[in-house]
């Protein structure tokens, strides 16, 4: 499974895309007509009440990670920018970790999940 489809099947729980390995990430996640929307923001509020770490998950995508209990070393995430398609330097992480956060919130909000704009503009 990629990484973004585990990200996917953390939030929305398993769906039969985000179970099948090698599926491109811009086919990870069902059309949302067809999930049920989740309110992305609760969801993972839950989880970081809940953490033994104190998490910035709203704001650093390795925190995110940390908090869906997925690897979030820095192969892991040149992995997540690839599958995304990033378009930068995949050396400058500082650079890469903004775009990263943004993008697989707006990925999520596009899938169907409730996102706060704040969390995806």
């Amino acid at each position: 499974m990629s990484i973004f489809g585990s990200i996917v099947s953390r939030i929305f729980g398993t769906h039969p895309a985000a179970a099948t390995p090698g599926t491109p990430a811009a086919d990870l996640a069902a059309p949302a007509s067809t999930m049920e929307a989740v309110d992305v923001h609760a969801m993972l509020a839950g989880l970081a009440a809940n953490h033994g770490e104190t998490l910035r998950w709203e704001t650093s995508i390795v925190d995110l990670l940390k908090l869906l209990d997925i690897d979030s070393s820095l192969h892991a995430r040149q992995e997540l920018a690839k599958e995304l398609h990033f378009a930068g330097d995949l050396e400058d992480s500082a650079s890469m970790n903004v775009w990263l956060h943004k993008a697989v919130m707006q990925k999520l909000a596009e899938n169907g999940g409730r996102v706060p704009a704040e969390l995806h503009g």
